[in-house]
């Protein structure tokens, strides 16, 4: 199919069941994807808060990494401790450029033969051959015959108990071989809503069978973008291109945590030296959660004033938290201003309305231990 510029949009294996679901569809990162189901926003994010959601992510690009020590060759191009993995286990890392800015976030998955990787959907094409470049003398293969569907919420174990008793057996941020329902699948306990919940790398001639079953589950409701959205942005979780990009580096966005002391002391990733340097010297500016007084939400470029009325930032990403039932936003502050119960102003539609620095999450994480 083309959207309205003439492009071509692609669709997941799942596209025709959110058709039949109700699903309103709207291209996104460069697919047919369905922003919410009739329920609508505001039910589809209470209901994976409180029960179980299922997530069409087979937009995301899966990679899986082989040939001689994949880890070492990997930490070329991340600043993630990937060496410091079991085999079984996932980590949060970003590809960064020679500025420490960030080109990318991404999850990796150490195997015992090779790495498995998730990457933005948006940013596909580009990471794989970033990867290639970078990893000349290993093999890099895009698994393009597979869907990825994403199961969130406090019931999302026992759902799985139920389908794959194995995979219950995961902690959190690791990932197994496991058989769902019949069907062989790679499947990580991790997610981007704050819930406990399970990643399911699955063939894509299987996703729409999968799908089915787990939807046949009383407390498994199909919930689109508008939902993942506001359940990551409660959850203080950036998103690329909007809140990260090749102009914010690891350490303005608050994400030191993801670079161990090792990697720290011996670098050995691009932009290392300006990382180090930001670790030990701080930044300009910090990415920090913005909490508006009143119900009006802060949309993404809204300008962050003190209260004397001069710029100190920008809204990178807002709007309205239905868990903690009050608009909630994440931006960049000027270094000095990025103490939690700072207060500020947010100018929208040429009015002040008063805001101030709040600590993320917005809302609790509850993943699994």
């Amino acid at each position: 199919m083309a959207d309205s510029s003439g492009d071509t949009v692609l669709t997941t294996p799942l596209n025709a069941l959110h058709r039949e679901l109700g699903g309103r569809m709207v291209p996104f990162a460069g697919y047919d994807m369905p922003v919410q189901f009739p329920a609508g926003i505001m039910a589809e994010h209470n209901h994976t808060r409180t029960a179980a959601g299922l997530f069409d992510v087979s937009h995301m690009g899966q990679v899986r990494i082989t040939g001689p020590d994949p880890v070492a060759a990997i930490e070329r191009l991340v600043p993630g401790d990937i060496a410091a993995l079991q085999p079984g286990r996932m980590r949060y890392t970003m590809f960064t450029d020679d500025r420490g800015g960030i080109l990318d976030d991404l999850m990796v998955t150490r195997r015992e033969n090779d790495l498995f990787v998730v990457v933005n959907a948006a940013c596909k094409a580009h990471d794989i051959a970033h990867l290639r470049a970078g990893l000349s003398d290993h093999t890099v293969e895009e698994l393009a015959d597979r869907a990825l569907l994403a199961l969130q919420g406090p019931a999302a174990a026992a759902v799985m108990a139920r389908l794959a008793p194995e995979a219950v057996k995961l902690g959190f941020m690791s990932g197994a071989e496991v058989t769902v329902a019949g069907h062989a699948c790679f499947v990580t306990r991790s997610g981007y809503t704050g819930e406990d919940g399970f990643e399911i790398s699955v063939p894509d001639t299987a996703a729409e069978a999968l799908a089915r079953l787990l939807l046949a589950e009383a407390e498994v409701k199909p919930i689109g973008l508008g939902a993942r959205d506001s359940l990551r942005l409660e959850a203080g979780l950036c998103l690329y291109g909007h809140d990260i990009d090749t102009t914010t580096s690891p350490i303005e966005a608050a994400l030191a945590w993801t670079i161990s002391k090792r990697r720290r002391e011996q670098g050995g990733f691009p932009g290392a030296v300006v990382i180090q340097d930001q670790l030990a010297r701080g930044t300009a500016r910090k990415r920090v959660g913005i909490q508006p007084e009143g119900r009006a939400p802060a949309r993404e470029g809204t300008p962050i004033l003190d209260p004397a009325g001069n710029r100190i930032g920008t809204v990178t990403s807002g709007g309205f938290g239905p868990t903690v039932n009050a608009p909630v936003a994440m931006g960049y502050v000027a270094t000095g201003h990025h103490a939690a119960g700072t207060p500020v102003a947010l100018e929208v539609r040429g009015k002040m309305l008063p805001a101030k620095v709040a600590a993320m999450p917005f809302a609790p994480h509850r993943y699994a231990k």
